[in-house]
């Protein structure tokens, strides 16, 4: 299909799934350590064993919260569009692909790629039945992209939590037929650099699906949750303005630890990682290689790398759409960010005539569809 604006960062949220998901398809061994939803004071919502909440049924973002109006210009474009309304009804728009596509129809998108259940398996505290929950939702997300494979481009979530588990699941996923896979960050894995995960590179190198990071907070949510009026606000807000710049830790790391060197097949997007700090890494990185650092073995300067490997996604970034040479047009893509509260959906017309008014049609076209339309092979 002719593809004129390809969203490179969108999203299906675990509070958006099917109810029984995970406690209908799990081992019978698994099936009481799986997420499920329950009643509570606000309606349904989903939880688990630990207690530990996954948000409500069909809410606002990853953390499911309660839609409360007039807290979110975002959100509340949302809520136009009665997104909240048809969930509480038990219409799922995100997570049914013909009502999904819907959505990015109004929205001007022939096609998105779809980051996955973000954050659940730190909220699971369990590695063993995070494993088993991404084996369930990749089955389930295989089937769902099968309804639209040219529109919906789905991620694997693999397992961090175990290194064997996640070069099985890599492998299984590429047998899915999904065209990607998502690595999960936590506070709680071991940094990229560690030589634990040379049998990964070696799997994504030998699989050459794309593997992705999202980007994650700079705090954990119970760290946020805890703190009261005002002070909440602060935490929230510290969240939220540094969040897209925790990327530099794997960005570096994997330059760093020479895996671009050694796997110059292995290609990474930098999910929601915003732009504009970017050409400051690079630079950074390339003054301290050439000054101290050339015995890492890396042959070429990290920005080379970066150039050669990577793709970093935004939805809205006034400064980096200002710097883009200083990173090359080729390893930037557009996202929407549906559905979450950070992202310019159903209004984003608008938003890239305001960052990139001032660019050749060209290049806003490499940039909102053509980068991402080679780099999943939609376009040749």
């Amino acid at each position: 299909m002719p593809y004129t604006r390809i969203s490179a960062d969108c999203h299906i949220d675990l509070p958006w799934l099917p109810p029984d998901l995970f406690t209908a398809n799990a081992s019978s061994a698994m099936r009481d350590r799986m997420p499920y939803v329950a009643d509570g004071p606000d309606g349904p919502h989903w939880t688990s064993k630990n207690g530990r909440s996954f948000g409500l049924v069909n809410s606002v973002g990853p953390a499911g919260q309660k839609f409360t109006p007039g807290t979110n210009y975002r959100v509340d474009k949302m809520a136009s569009t009665g997104l909240y309304d048809d969930g509480q009804r038990g219409i799922r728009r995100v997570s049914d692909p013909a009502l999904r596509i819907g959505d990015q129809d109004r929205d001007g998108v022939q096609a998105e790629v779809i980051f996955g259940i973000l954050g659940a398996a730190t909220r699971l505290g369990d590695h063993e039945a995070a494993t088993e929950m991404f084996h369930v939702y990749n089955d389930w997300l295989a089937n769902f992209c099968r309804y639209s494979p040219d529109r919906l481009i789905g991620l694997a979530c693999l397992p961090y939590g175990d290194i064997d588990a996640a070069v099985k699941e890599l492998h299984r996923a590429a047998k899915l037929g999904l065209r990607g896979v998502e690595l999960s960050c936590s506070w709680d894995m071991e940094p990229m650099w560690h030589p634990m995960w040379e049998p990964f590179w070696q799997a994504v190198n030998e699989v050459g699906l794309p593997l992705h990071f999202h980007t994650f907070p700079t705090l954990p949510p119970d760290k946020v949750f805890q703190q009261t009026g005002m002070t909440k606000r602060a935490a929230f807000f510290t969240v939220v303005s540094g969040f897209q710049m925790n990327l530099v830790n794997i960005l570096a790391a994997v330059i760093g630890a020479g895996v671009l060197e050694r796997y110059p097949r292995i290609r990474i997007s930098f999910g929601e990682s915003g732009i504009g700090w970017i050409p400051y890494a690079l630079d950074r990185m390339d003054f301290e290689w050439e000054d101290r650092f050339r015995d890492l073995g890396l042959k070429m300067k990290p920005s080379d790398y970066w150039r050669r490997q990577c793709k970093g996604t935004f939805q809205f970034d006034r400064i980096g759409a200002k710097l883009i040479d200083d990173m090359g047009v080729e390893t930037l893509m557009w996202g929407s960010d549906y559905p979450h509260p950070d992202g310019v959906w159903p209004e984003s017309s608008k938003y890239i005539d305001e960052q990139f008014g001032h660019l050749p049609a060209d290049v806003t076209h490499k940039i909102t569809c053509e980068n991402a339309g080679r780099f999943y092979g939609l376009i040749t």
